[in-house]
């Protein structure tokens, strides 16, 4: 029994072996692409970023995930930059790019990246631009997922979850049989503050007020791509892969 045991661990791991071999030879003859994602919060980014990263061979970098990770891995740039979160300041513009700098030098970053939340002001993607001159590089596409306000609130509103189990409802699409009331236990649901009218409204105000600078910078050197981000997921997958093979 147990030399057949072996023998199967053997076939999984050279299936795995086999998978990797794949994926790297597949990735060898894939054009570089570095990508920046701007959406509001429930435009579909989220859903599409891993899609993009594993068809395209890309790393996914999230500014506010690689600066925690460069504060804990103590390297002299998140000293920097834990000295300024410690004084309650923000982290400087320059500081995150250097960051963004050091984790595009990575194996997994070899074939370019995604830049998700960043950069979020005209400042940002000046300096972002600036930097990747310096190597003889340039970001290739802005995917902008382009949705109406009204349908995010629509979205995003209707939310309502069961505290204990995590369950999520959806007034619009994915109702509770009685409204208000979890399937499983008939416990009250309860609304995630982030997800009221009121917050929401604030945050999009917000973002607009920030990304539209951003947008049309990149407009100008013809980068943008608009995604019907209002569109089922599906069907925005599809309208990403057109756009990245224009």
């Amino acid at each position: 029994m147990s030399s057949g045991g072996a023998v199967n661990l053997e076939d999984v791991q050279s299936v795995d072996l086999m998978t990797e071999i794949l994926r790297r030879l597949k990735c060898s003859s894939m054009p570089d692409k570095r990508l920046i994602l701007i959406g509001p919060p429930g435009s579909g980014k989220g859903t599409q970023s891993p899609l993009i990263k594993d068809e395209y061979c890309l790393c996914h970098l999230a500014t506010g995930d690689m600066l925690r990770a460069a504060v804990a891995a103590k390297t002299p740039l998140g000293i920097k930059a834990k000295d300024n979160m410690d004084k309650g300041e923000l982290v400087s513009d320059d500081l995150v790019v250097g960051i963004i700098d050091e984790a595009m030098k990575k194996p997994a970053c070899q074939k370019g990246f995604i830049l998700d939340g960043f950069p979020r002001t005209l400042v940002q993607a000046q300096k972002l631009d600036e930097m990747l001159e310096k190597q003889g590089l340039k970001v290739d596409k802005v995917l902008n997922f382009a949705i109406d306000d009204a349908i995010l609130e629509e979205r995003i509103t209707g939310r309502w979850i069961h505290p204990s189990s995590g369950r999520t409802y959806h007034t619009k699409f994915a109702p509770p049989k009685v409204p208000g009331v979890d399937d499983v236990t008939g416990e009250p649901l309860i609304q995630r503050k982030d997800d009221t009218a009121s917050v929401l409204k604030s945050r999009l105000e917000a973002f607009h007020g920030q990304t539209q600078p951003v947008i049309d910078y990149y407009s100008k050197k013809g980068m943008v791509a608009n995604l019907p981000a209002e569109k089922p997921p599906k069907e925005v997958t599809i309208e990403v892969q057109k756009a990245l093979s224009s």
